[in-house]
Protein backbone atom coordinates (compact mmCIF):
# COMPACT_ATOMS: atom_id res chain seq x y z
CA UNK A 1 0.00 0.00 0.00
CA UNK A 2 1.32 3.30 -1.26
CA UNK A 3 2.52 5.38 1.75
CA UNK A 4 1.92 8.98 1.98
CA UNK A 5 4.64 11.01 4.22
CA UNK A 6 4.56 15.05 4.86
CA UNK A 7 8.05 15.90 5.88
CA UNK A 8 6.96 19.97 5.97
CA UNK A 9 5.78 20.78 9.39
CA UNK A 10 5.74 18.08 11.80
CA UNK A 11 6.77 14.50 10.36
CA UNK A 12 3.28 12.13 9.97
CA UNK A 13 2.93 9.17 8.10
CA UNK A 14 -0.45 7.63 6.50
CA UNK A 15 -0.96 4.09 5.67
CA UNK A 16 -4.36 3.89 4.28
CA UNK A 17 -6.31 4.32 7.38
CA UNK A 18 -3.40 4.22 9.79
CA UNK A 19 -1.58 7.33 10.78
CA UNK A 20 1.78 7.66 12.75
CA UNK A 21 2.85 10.41 13.90
CA UNK A 22 6.87 11.30 15.18
CA UNK A 23 6.17 9.73 18.33
CA UNK A 24 4.74 6.32 16.50
CA UNK A 25 7.57 5.24 14.89
CA UNK A 26 9.61 3.80 17.81
CA UNK A 27 11.57 6.81 19.84
CA UNK A 28 14.00 9.79 17.87
CA UNK A 29 16.96 8.10 16.06
CA UNK A 30 14.16 5.26 14.58
CA UNK A 31 12.16 8.53 13.29
CA UNK A 32 15.82 9.93 12.30
CA UNK A 33 16.89 6.90 10.31
CA UNK A 34 13.15 7.59 8.21
CA UNK A 35 13.65 10.77 7.86
CA UNK A 36 17.20 10.45 6.63
CA UNK A 37 16.30 7.88 4.40
CA UNK A 38 13.27 10.65 3.06
CA UNK A 39 15.61 13.30 2.79
CA UNK A 40 17.78 10.70 0.33
CA UNK A 41 14.01 9.05 -1.33
CA UNK A 42 15.71 6.73 -4.38
CA UNK A 43 19.23 6.45 -3.20
CA UNK A 44 20.84 4.18 -1.08
CA UNK A 45 22.62 4.76 2.10
CA UNK A 46 25.33 3.22 3.76
CA UNK A 47 25.52 2.27 7.17
CA UNK A 48 28.22 3.75 7.93
CA UNK A 49 26.95 6.90 6.77
CA UNK A 50 23.96 6.83 8.80
CA UNK A 51 25.61 5.55 12.19
CA UNK A 52 27.73 8.76 11.29
CA UNK A 53 25.01 11.11 10.91
CA UNK A 54 22.82 9.66 13.87
CA UNK A 55 25.44 10.15 16.18
CA UNK A 56 27.80 12.79 14.74
CA UNK A 57 30.84 11.16 14.84
CA UNK A 58 30.51 10.24 18.43
CA UNK A 59 28.59 6.55 17.67
CA UNK A 60 28.88 3.88 20.49
CA UNK A 61 30.61 0.83 19.87
CA UNK A 62 27.32 -1.01 19.47
CA UNK A 63 26.60 1.44 16.77
CA UNK A 64 26.10 -0.83 13.64
CA UNK A 65 23.78 -3.72 15.49
CA UNK A 66 21.54 -0.65 17.20
CA UNK A 67 20.90 0.79 14.10
CA UNK A 68 19.66 -2.60 12.40
CA UNK A 69 17.37 -2.54 15.51
CA UNK A 70 16.29 0.59 14.81
CA UNK A 71 15.51 -0.11 10.94
CA UNK A 72 13.29 -3.76 12.36
CA UNK A 73 11.50 -1.20 14.50
CA UNK A 74 10.92 0.82 11.36
CA UNK A 75 9.88 -1.83 9.28
CA UNK A 76 7.24 -3.21 11.92
CA UNK A 77 5.32 0.70 12.33
CA UNK A 78 5.90 1.26 8.47
CA UNK A 79 5.58 -1.68 6.49
CA UNK A 80 3.76 -4.39 9.12
CA UNK A 81 3.46 -7.36 7.10
CA UNK A 82 5.85 -6.68 3.84
CA UNK A 83 9.31 -5.97 5.30
CA UNK A 84 11.34 -6.77 2.53
CA UNK A 85 8.34 -5.22 -0.28
CA UNK A 86 7.76 -2.15 1.39
CA UNK A 87 9.02 1.10 0.97
CA UNK A 88 12.25 1.13 3.32
CA UNK A 89 14.50 -1.58 1.13
CA UNK A 90 17.95 -2.99 2.28
CA UNK A 91 20.71 -2.07 -0.33
CA UNK A 92 23.46 -2.17 -1.49
CA UNK A 93 24.66 -2.50 2.30
CA UNK A 94 22.64 -0.09 3.47
CA UNK A 95 19.10 0.96 3.33
CA UNK A 96 16.92 2.94 0.96
CA UNK A 97 13.10 4.79 0.40
CA UNK A 98 12.44 3.30 -2.64
CA UNK A 99 10.20 6.04 -4.91
CA UNK A 100 7.76 4.19 -6.35
CA UNK A 101 5.94 3.65 -2.86
CA UNK A 102 5.97 6.82 -1.14
CA UNK A 103 4.39 10.40 -1.77
CA UNK A 104 6.22 12.91 0.06
CA UNK A 105 4.84 16.37 0.24
CA UNK A 106 8.09 17.81 -0.10
CA UNK A 107 9.30 16.58 -3.36
CA UNK A 108 5.23 17.17 -4.48
CA UNK A 109 5.90 20.71 -3.64
CA UNK A 110 9.87 20.29 -5.61
CA UNK A 111 8.05 19.14 -8.40
CA UNK A 112 5.18 21.71 -8.67
CA UNK A 113 8.30 24.63 -8.45
CA UNK A 114 10.43 23.01 -11.17
CA UNK A 115 7.29 23.19 -13.26
CA UNK A 116 6.75 26.69 -12.68
CA UNK A 117 10.67 27.62 -13.74
CA UNK A 118 9.69 26.94 -17.29
CA UNK A 119 6.24 27.67 -17.59
CA UNK A 120 4.18 31.09 -18.69
CA UNK A 121 2.57 33.50 -16.31
CA UNK A 122 -0.15 32.25 -16.38
CA UNK A 123 0.37 28.37 -16.02
CA UNK A 124 3.16 29.19 -13.73
CA UNK A 125 0.72 31.27 -10.93
CA UNK A 126 -1.46 28.60 -9.76
CA UNK A 127 1.80 25.82 -9.69
CA UNK A 128 3.27 28.40 -8.17
CA UNK A 129 0.26 29.01 -5.51
CA UNK A 130 -0.16 24.69 -4.76
CA UNK A 131 3.60 24.47 -3.99
CA UNK A 132 3.30 27.41 -1.40
CA UNK A 133 0.04 25.49 0.15
CA UNK A 134 2.28 22.83 0.72
CA UNK A 135 5.10 24.53 2.34
CA UNK A 136 2.78 26.53 5.19
CA UNK A 137 5.63 25.41 8.17
CA UNK A 138 9.27 24.36 8.41
CA UNK A 139 10.91 21.22 6.84
CA UNK A 140 11.07 18.00 9.73
CA UNK A 141 9.77 20.51 12.41
CA UNK A 142 10.03 17.79 15.36
CA UNK A 143 14.10 17.86 14.42
CA UNK A 144 15.41 21.22 15.61
CA UNK A 145 19.43 20.31 16.78
CA UNK A 146 20.62 17.93 14.29
CA UNK A 147 23.39 19.49 11.74
CA UNK A 148 21.54 17.49 9.14
CA UNK A 149 18.42 18.34 9.48
CA UNK A 150 19.30 21.95 9.80
CA UNK A 151 20.88 22.11 6.43
CA UNK A 152 17.94 20.33 5.30
CA UNK A 153 15.94 23.33 6.33
CA UNK A 154 17.46 25.57 4.99
CA UNK A 155 18.01 24.22 2.05
CA UNK A 156 14.01 24.31 1.98
CA UNK A 157 13.51 27.19 3.10
CA UNK A 158 15.77 28.70 -0.04
CA UNK A 159 13.46 27.23 -1.90
CA UNK A 160 10.65 28.40 -0.83
CA UNK A 161 11.99 31.91 -0.99
CA UNK A 162 12.62 31.16 -4.48
CA UNK A 163 9.32 30.02 -5.00
CA UNK A 164 7.55 33.10 -3.13
CA UNK A 165 9.63 35.61 -5.77
CA UNK A 166 8.20 33.67 -8.69
CA UNK A 167 5.05 33.76 -7.63
CA UNK A 168 5.43 37.67 -7.04
CA UNK A 169 7.06 37.94 -10.05
CA UNK A 170 4.05 35.46 -11.99
CA UNK A 171 1.12 38.31 -10.40
CA UNK A 172 2.76 40.76 -11.39
CA UNK A 173 3.15 39.89 -15.14
CA UNK A 174 -0.88 38.99 -14.60
CA UNK A 175 -1.83 42.36 -12.97
CA UNK A 176 -2.89 40.64 -9.94
CA UNK A 177 -0.87 43.55 -8.07
CA UNK A 178 -2.09 42.80 -4.09
CA UNK A 179 -1.26 40.02 -4.68
CA UNK A 180 2.30 40.31 -5.89
CA UNK A 181 2.51 42.82 -2.54
CA UNK A 182 1.56 39.95 -0.81
CA UNK A 183 4.49 37.34 -1.86
CA UNK A 184 7.20 40.03 -2.28
CA UNK A 185 6.24 41.50 0.65
CA UNK A 186 7.26 37.95 2.77
CA UNK A 187 9.89 37.74 0.92
CA UNK A 188 11.55 40.73 1.83
CA UNK A 189 10.90 39.58 5.54
CA UNK A 190 12.31 36.01 4.86
CA UNK A 191 15.25 37.82 3.03
CA UNK A 192 15.94 41.90 3.63
CA UNK A 193 18.98 42.37 1.69
CA UNK A 194 17.01 40.43 -1.82
CA UNK A 195 16.63 43.16 -4.58
CA UNK A 196 14.74 41.16 -6.35
CA UNK A 197 11.99 40.95 -3.47
CA UNK A 198 12.12 44.62 -2.62
CA UNK A 199 11.73 45.37 -6.91
CA UNK A 200 8.70 42.92 -6.80
CA UNK A 201 7.16 44.46 -3.74
CA UNK A 202 7.93 48.41 -5.33
CA UNK A 203 7.28 47.10 -8.91
CA UNK A 204 3.41 45.74 -7.13
CA UNK A 205 2.96 48.95 -5.13
CA UNK A 206 3.16 50.84 -7.91
CA UNK A 207 0.52 48.80 -9.94
CA UNK A 208 -1.89 49.06 -7.10
CA UNK A 209 -1.54 53.13 -7.54
CA UNK A 210 0.38 52.97 -3.89
CA UNK A 211 2.97 55.51 -5.08
CA UNK A 212 3.65 56.60 -0.86
CA UNK A 213 4.02 53.79 0.23
CA UNK A 214 6.21 52.73 -2.86
CA UNK A 215 8.51 55.15 -1.97
CA UNK A 216 8.66 54.37 1.89
CA UNK A 217 9.71 50.65 0.38
CA UNK A 218 12.14 52.20 -1.54
CA UNK A 219 13.52 54.56 1.03
CA UNK A 220 13.45 51.58 3.15
CA UNK A 221 15.52 49.50 0.88
CA UNK A 222 18.07 52.23 0.05
CA UNK A 223 18.73 52.64 3.58
CA UNK A 224 19.20 49.32 4.55
CA UNK A 225 21.55 48.20 1.49
CA UNK A 226 23.76 51.31 2.51
CA UNK A 227 23.86 50.25 6.24
CA UNK A 228 24.32 46.80 5.40
CA UNK A 229 25.88 46.43 2.21
CA UNK A 230 27.71 49.53 1.53
CA UNK A 231 25.52 50.17 -1.80
CA UNK A 232 22.53 51.39 -3.36
CA UNK A 233 19.67 49.89 -5.02
CA UNK A 234 20.74 49.02 -8.97
CA UNK A 235 19.49 50.58 -12.00
CA UNK A 236 15.87 48.62 -12.39
CA UNK A 237 14.91 49.55 -8.79
CA UNK A 238 16.50 53.31 -9.74
CA UNK A 239 13.64 53.63 -12.49
CA UNK A 240 11.08 52.24 -10.74
CA UNK A 241 11.91 55.07 -7.74
CA UNK A 242 12.30 57.49 -10.73
CA UNK A 243 8.33 56.60 -11.81
CA UNK A 244 7.37 56.55 -8.60
CA UNK A 245 8.73 59.87 -7.66
CA UNK A 246 7.09 61.88 -11.23
CA UNK A 247 3.53 60.08 -10.19
CA UNK A 248 3.50 61.02 -6.77
CA UNK A 249 4.70 64.98 -7.70
CA UNK A 250 2.10 64.95 -10.48
CA UNK A 251 -0.73 63.56 -7.84
CA UNK A 252 0.64 66.09 -5.13
CA UNK A 253 0.79 68.92 -7.95
CA UNK A 254 -2.43 68.34 -9.08
CA UNK A 255 -4.02 68.79 -5.23
CA UNK A 256 -2.06 71.65 -4.75
CA UNK A 257 -3.50 73.78 -7.75
CA UNK A 258 -6.93 72.16 -6.83
CA UNK A 259 -6.78 73.73 -3.46
CA UNK A 260 -5.43 77.15 -4.78
CA UNK A 261 -8.37 77.44 -7.77
CA UNK A 262 -11.12 76.60 -4.86
CA UNK A 263 -9.37 79.52 -2.52
CA UNK A 264 -8.93 81.68 -5.65
CA UNK A 265 -12.69 81.04 -6.68
CA UNK A 266 -13.83 81.94 -3.18
CA UNK A 267 -11.52 84.80 -2.43
CA UNK A 268 -12.49 86.75 -6.23
CA UNK A 269 -15.02 89.21 -6.06
CA UNK A 270 -18.75 88.14 -7.25
CA UNK A 271 -18.51 89.96 -10.32
CA UNK A 272 -15.70 88.13 -11.70
CA UNK A 273 -16.48 84.42 -10.41
CA UNK A 274 -16.49 82.18 -13.72
CA UNK A 275 -18.70 80.10 -11.65
CA UNK A 276 -20.47 80.15 -8.31
CA UNK A 277 -19.60 77.70 -5.55
CA UNK A 278 -23.22 77.48 -3.65
CA UNK A 279 -21.64 73.49 -2.14
CA UNK A 280 -18.76 75.67 -0.30
CA UNK A 281 -20.46 78.73 0.16
CA UNK A 282 -21.38 77.68 4.00
CA UNK A 283 -18.38 76.98 4.77
CA UNK A 284 -16.01 79.91 6.26
CA UNK A 285 -13.23 81.43 4.10
CA UNK A 286 -10.49 80.48 6.77
CA UNK A 287 -11.50 76.63 6.11
CA UNK A 288 -10.56 77.18 2.58
CA UNK A 289 -7.15 78.77 4.09
CA UNK A 290 -6.22 75.72 6.35
CA UNK A 291 -7.55 73.01 3.65
CA UNK A 292 -5.03 74.64 1.00
CA UNK A 293 -2.33 74.84 3.54
CA UNK A 294 -2.78 71.45 4.83
CA UNK A 295 -2.39 70.28 1.42
CA UNK A 296 0.43 72.12 0.32
CA UNK A 297 2.38 71.18 3.66
CA UNK A 298 1.60 67.42 2.82
CA UNK A 299 3.04 67.78 -0.63
CA UNK A 300 6.22 69.67 0.26
CA UNK A 301 6.28 66.63 2.85
CA UNK A 302 6.27 64.25 0.08
CA UNK A 303 8.61 66.04 -1.84
CA UNK A 304 11.17 66.42 0.78
CA UNK A 305 11.25 63.12 1.94
CA UNK A 306 11.63 61.36 -1.31
CA UNK A 307 14.84 63.39 -2.24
Amino acid sequence: MPVSVQMIGNLKISRGNTVLTAEKLGGPKPRQVLEILLLNVGSPMSKDRLVDMLWGGRAPGEALATLESYVSILRRNLQPGCAKSGPLRTANGGYMIDRELVDVDLYRFQRLLRAAEFATPAHAYPLLTDALSLASGPLLGDELTPEWAEEARAEHAGMVLHAQLLAAEAALALRRSDEAVLWAQRCVAAAPLNEAAWAALIVGLEQCNRHADGLQAYDRCRRLFNDELGCSPGPALQEVYGRLLSATAESGLSEVLAALLVLNERLAPAATRTQPAPRLASVPIESHYVAAGDIVKTFLTKALMAG
